[in-house]
């Protein structure tokens, strides 16, 4: 009989006055059964100021809580029971920001990327009606009035009360690119979508690997088919690559951003993982951003620099990274999905890279770039729909 109860001991001793979340571990446990019974015994013995502290995180079978481990009973709840799987850092990742400032102007009516994708030939077949994207970022600015038509319920995974309101500016600007639609301001490349934005980062654009996991598994309970993912990390994480596997599992396209480091061969978690869409960034001229991560682990090319969208109170901001690459891809996922609704993740990366424009990413060194493939919408569209 597992011994719940002295691990919840265990638990409270390390939870007592942990009201900073620095440091989190994710405790994984060995099978849906064992996780729900130990989450109800929680439920039981603690009182709720510490069950506040503990996320459940059901996809994978886990807890996720600050555990500063501050003694030897702490160590051993998390290592030695039977019932625990493993235990794992609860690491933090940013998002992709951008490379260059952000300014303010006169917004053009269709942003050049959104024109370079060929979106607007696109919208002949469709405009992405209803179709559901999850953006987990900083959340999103509800009063824009170029967004007001296309936010759907979201959740706010740092202040649980709360709508997810953004407090940052890169989660608004994200959803601009995918879904922005209005007369006199700019217009996304799928303006009849729906954004579910996912509070997950906070004003500084950080956030725990659990409120991303957290976020992921909103996203399936709301079956909504995509999840835009613009942030990154280096540090290797299992927890949130069973989590990616479970989400594809389900039905999900994951588009993650690659990162901004400019490494030839290397892309950040969760971009790294194969069942996602990882997204490098193209300037005006067609050719690698300097700031891109390239190479083989890059599924599609986006135009991501110099990239208008919209901001923080009514406003516009331009911004360049492969955050704003992996929002063009997500916009027209969306596209496709309302032409073809029962395609599957893995058919959609395959159209998305078979019909993408084939072009030279640059110079690199003394030797030419090898081919990359930048993402096409119009072209994208017209396979699905014949």
């Amino acid at each position: 009989m597992a011994d719940f109860s002295r691990f919840i001991e265990c638990l409270q001793e390390e939870l007592a006055g942990e009201t900073q979340a620095e440091q989190r571990q994710i405790i994984r446990f060995r099978n849906p059964l064992m996780f729900r019974r130990c989450l109800r015994k929680i439920r039981q013995m603690c009182k709720k100021e510490t069950v506040r502290l503990i996320q459940p995180l059901s996809m994978i079978h886990a807890i996720s809580c600050p555990l500063s481990f501050r003694s030897s009973r702490g160590i051993a709840a998390t290592s030695t029971f039977s019932f625990v799987h493993s235990v794992e850092v609860d690491t933090k990742m940013n998002i992709h920001a951008p490379r260059s400032a952000a300014k303010s102007g006169e917004a053009p009516r269709i942003p050049w990327g959104v024109k370079r994708i060929q979106a607007p030939q696109a919208w002949a077949y469709s405009t992405g009606d209803q179709i559901g994207i999850g953006v987990i970022d900083t959340g999103i600015d509800y009063s824009h009035p170029d967004l007001r038509g296309a936010i759907g319920k979201g959740i706010n995974l740092i202040h649980h009360n709360m709508p997810p309101v953004d407090d940052n500016g890169h989660g608004t600007h994200i959803a601009g690119t995918i879904a922005a639609a209005s007369k006199s301001g700019i217009t996304g490349v799928a303006p009849q979508a729906v954004i579910h934005p996912v509070k997950s980062f906070d004003k500084n654009g950080s956030a725990f690997v659990s409120d991303i996991i957290a976020g992921m598994e909103w996203c399936v309970q709301n079956k909504i088919p995509i999840i835009n993912m613009s942030f990154g990390m280096k540090r290797y994480s299992k927890s949130l690559e069973d989590t990616v596997r479970n989400v594809a599992r389900a039905g999900i396209s994951i588009v993650a951003s690659s990162g901004n480091d400019g490494f030839r061969s290397k892309v950040d978690y969760p971009a790294g993982f194969r069942q996602t869409i990882s997204v490098g960034a193209v300037n005006e001229r067609n050719k690698i951003a300097p700031f891109s991560n390239r190479g083989k682990l890059i599924d599609i090319y986006a135009p991501g620099n110099r990239i208008y969208s919209t901001w923080l109170y009514g406003r516009y901001h331009e911004m360049s990274g492969t955050s704003m690459a992996t929002s063009h891809v997500s916009g027209v996922v969306a596209l496709m999905l309302a032409r073809r609704p029962g395609l599957t993740p893995m058919q959609i990366k395959q159209i998305l890279r078979r019909h993408a424009i084939r072009t030279s990413g640059g110079m690199s060194g003394k030797k030419p770039a090898k081919v990359i493939k930048v993402v096409n919408a119009r072209r994208a569209l017209k396979s699905v729909t014949r």
